[in-house]
């Protein structure tokens, strides 16, 4: 009877210990999977898998403004039971749902890069944005000679990050620059073709605009399109928060006066890294400030400015 009862316990046991072994699941959920910064976002998260031996699931929208996408990948990672989940939120209320229901289930959550109308979360890593759109605005002021008109080529509505950009260039130019003045500001949707088509219909309508902010990167690329073909490149001084090779190389021709860097690797593994604290029985933060870096041509070829440029993403293979 003994020996028979022990045959019946085992498979139950050895599943026990199977489930003990499995490696635990972490989803990462950014904003888009195409632009190079989640490219580093992946690589960041990926890093973090490697290092604190977590599966990371990595999966998101093809476009920035599909946040509708991201809802169903939040429902589906909840639905597998993941062990945690580290979201960049697209759209600030239209994600509390999707994100609630995560919790609700027993999955901590990390909001990452832009926050979310809700404090239902575990904890919240990101650029101070407030700061980048603050250092954006003083290098724009510098760069135009602290008088005449701006315009700011706005992301897109709902994302808070970017928001936090914008109101942070808006409220500083006001306070501390009263010599200059903002005369536009547009949504350039997170597409490069829509942002060059905000940019012109700016220029067309303030031919004297001496400076454009713009607060992502597929904004900046479009506005310098848009001054290429009013042959303005370099004549507006242009800045920007986010950087990529393209912009690289028009800071290089003279075409971008500065880049405000935010860390898209860093940010993703400090994500990763707030989960695995959790699921170890520790108390992550419940926000995490990443600080941001103006970057100018003199600044280029740094070799700590070149390894914020050109991350490691070597762990993706």
């Amino acid at each position: 009877m003994r020996r028979r009862g022990f045959l019946v316990l085992a498979p139950a046991l050895l599943g026990a210990g199977c489930q003990q072994s499995k490696k635990r699941r972490i989803a990462v959920i950014p904003k888009s999977t195409s632009h190079l910064f989640w490219v580093s976002v992946e690589a960041g998260a990926k890093a973090a898998g490697q290092k604190f031996d977590v599966e990371i699931l990595w999966n998101g929208p093809a476009s920035e403004t599909d946040f509708n996408r991201q809802i169903q990948i939040i429902d589906s990672m909840t639905a597998q039971r993941v062990d945690g989940i580290a979201v960049a939120v697209s759209e600030r209320q239209a994600l509390v749902g999707a994100v609630d229901r995560a919790v609700a289930a027993g999955i901590p959550v990390t909001v990452f890069d832009s926050g979310l109308d809700s404090e239902n979360y575990m904890s919240y890593v990101g650029t101070d944005n407030v700061l980048a759109g603050r250092l954006g605005a003083r290098q724009l002021a510098g760069a135009i000679g602290g008088k005449g008109k701006v315009a700011v080529i706005l992301h897109a509505p709902g994302a808070l990050g970017t928001m936090d950009r914008e109101t942070g260039f808006r409220e500083t130019i006001r306070a501390e620059f009263s010599q200059i003045q903002i005369v536009a500001e547009q949504f350039g949707m997170s597409d490069r073709a829509k942002a060059r088509a905000t940019a012109e219909n700016i220029l067309a309508a303030h031919a004297d605009v001496a400076g454009l902010f713009t607060s992502t990167e597929p904004s900046c690329t479009g506005a310098i399109l848009a001054l290429k073909g009013r042959e303005l490149a370099g004549k507006v001084k242009v800045v920007t928060v986010d950087t990529s090779d393209n912009l690289v190389e028009e800071m290089r021709a003279g075409n971008l006066h500065a880049m405000v860097a935010q860390d898209p690797h860093g940010m993703a593994f400090q994500a990763v890294k707030t989960l695995v604290d959790k699921l170890n029985g520790q108390t992550p933060p419940k926000k995490i400030d990443m600080q941001p870096r103006v970057i100018l041509l003199a600044d280029l070829d740094k070799p700590d400015v070149q390894q914020l440029l050109k991350p490691d993403l070597t762990k993706l293979r």
